[in-house]
């Protein structure tokens, strides 16, 4: 089904847009990946859902293959998207299963993927810590918290992305604690 568009000129007269064919697809690809950082996967998913939208003049498209031709072109670099992705979430102080999942969800190939995870996984105590300092949680607490509101941590650090033992132990240091405490025992 196309979707209508009215006319700015006259609103009265409303117009479809135009079906999709080889050229006009790849324009729009171009744009795409012009103004956003994308993966192949969600190219795709654009692409498809737009020929779904306007309908398709003439031989079927094929929007993966367009997606690889631009990735072989070096339009599109799904690892330097991801390692760029992981690196801002975990400035933000989001964990490694929060970041894992957004790579998924923005159609990383598992290769990409498991390339990028171990890099996560070493910045694991870096960036719970960077969570908890945004979150005043443990150590940079202003107040010693009590037992519901430590666990209340706990759960934000969880929903974070962060391994439970991890988020319990920075929840359960008192506030100015020294951070060492937090390297022992690993």
């Amino acid at each position: 089904m196309r979707d209508p568009i009215r006319n700015r000129s006259n609103p009265k007269e409303i117009r479809v847009a135009p079906a999709l064919d080889a050229a006009a697809l790849e324009r729009l690809a171009l744009r795409y990946v012009e103004r956003f950082a994308t993966t192949r996967g969600r190219l795709v998913a654009y692409l498809s859902r737009k020929i779904r939208e306007r309908g398709w003049a003439g031989e079927e498209g094929d929007p993966a293959a367009l997606a690889q031709k631009l990735a072989d072109l070096g339009y599109i670099d799904d690892r330097a998207f991801g390692e760029a992705r992981a690196a801002a979430m975990g400035r933000r102080g989001l964990g490694m299963r929060r970041v894992t999942g957004a790579l998924r969800a923005a159609g990383l190939a598992e290769e990409d993927r498991a390339a990028i995870v171990p890099d996560v996984a070493t910045r694991a105590v870096e960036t719970a810590l960077a969570f908890a300092r945004r979150r005043r949680i443990g150590p940079f607490a202003r107040v010693a918290a009590d037992r519901t509101v430590r666990e209340k941590h706990i759960a934000a650090m969880i929903r974070g992305g962060h391994d439970f033992t991890l988020a319990r132990r920075i929840a359960m240091m008192a506030p100015d604690e020294n951070l060492d405490r937090l390297f022992e025992n690993r």
